[in-house]
């Protein structure tokens, strides 16, 4: 199983990578004298790197480890030469709705295909994995109640990080907001909030909690690390955001989120916690934007 979980977290990160290779191949604002070794470079980089994918989903045994990691790395490392050429090539790629739902499906999106695929290999099942089907009502009440009672505490330490930010005599701490707020904020047509809402409030919940409190706590915690799994896990979730105003009300998200799945053992109870966290977040946007 560690090995598996492994080989998993290396995958989303190839995933969120070819995500932002894509993004620079379809920037809008790409200038045309660079587009064609763009996207030929970008291409190369997007193969190697499904390779490398392709390599590391089959089961490596101990006779044929150090030749398959070779082949992998080689692969990986290739992939990520291309893909540096082609974005220094390209200058830094833009925002909008078409870049965060690409940002969703290489993050998010390959995280459900992952542990889907995690689970076949294994031959296991949603709801022996994930106690899906443990008390699912408890689940869900638990799960609103927890988000209601967290959300005024999470908006404070928001407004408090931001004024500590402020006070730094260090300019690139200064507090900004996030690129996808941003395109949230900004989204202007109902197909465009529609699409946002879906990626915000049901795809993004589902997947974060399957890949943290679903697959890498009880990973890390059955291995004989359990303050590991809690913290480590925890600072994990809060980073992969990249926003220092938001760090540390994500942190206490993830602890709450964490001892939630220890208290009801469903994921569910997570999984709506976080899906009406982000709603009510969503909705706050845009009656401050409106």
């Amino acid at each position: 199983m560690p090995n598996a979980i492994i080989r998993l977290l290396i995958s989303v990160f190839i995933c969120v990578y070819c995500g932002s290779l894509i993004l620079t191949m379809v920037d809008p604002q790409l200038a045309a004298k660079v587009q064609l070794r763009v996207r030929v470079t970008g291409g190369a980089a997007l193969l190697c790197l499904g390779v490398s994918l392709v390599l590391l989903r089959r089961s490596w045994t101990l006779e044929d480890m150090l030749r398959r990691a070779g082949v992998t790395l080689a692969f990986f490392y290739l992939g990520f030469a291309f893909g540096a050429v082609a974005q220094k090539w390209a200058g830094v790629s833009g925002g909008g709705v078409s870049q965060m739902v690409i940002s969703a499906m290489a993050f998010q999106g390959s995280i459900l295909v992952l542990v889907w695929l995690l689970l076949l290999e294994h031959g296991a099942g949603w709801c022996d994995s994930f106690g899906l089907d443990k008390d699912w009502q408890r689940a869900v009440m638990t799960g609103i109640l927890t988000a209601l009672l967290f959300l005024p505490l999470a908006w404070l330490l928001q407004k408090a990080s931001m004024l500590a930010l402020d006070y730094l005599p260090i300019p690139s701490l200064k507090p900004e907001e996030q690129q996808a707020v941003r395109t949230i904020r900004d989204a202007a047509g109902f197909g465009d909030r529609l699409t946002l809402g879906v990626i915000t409030i049901l795809l993004a919940p589902v997947a974060e909690e399957l890949l943290f409190r679903g697959v890498l706590f009880p990973g890390i915690r059955d291995l004989g690390f359990p303050r590991l799994a809690v913290w480590g896990n925890s600072l994990l979730f809060a980073g992969v955001h990249l926003n220092l105003a938001t760090f540390l009300p994500l942190l206490l998200l993830a602890l709450v989120l964490t001892r939630l799945y220890e208290k009801t053992g469903n994921l569910v109870s997570c999984i709506t916690a976080h899906s009406l966290f982000n709603a009510l977040n969503f909705l706050l946007l845009f009656l401050t934007s409106a």
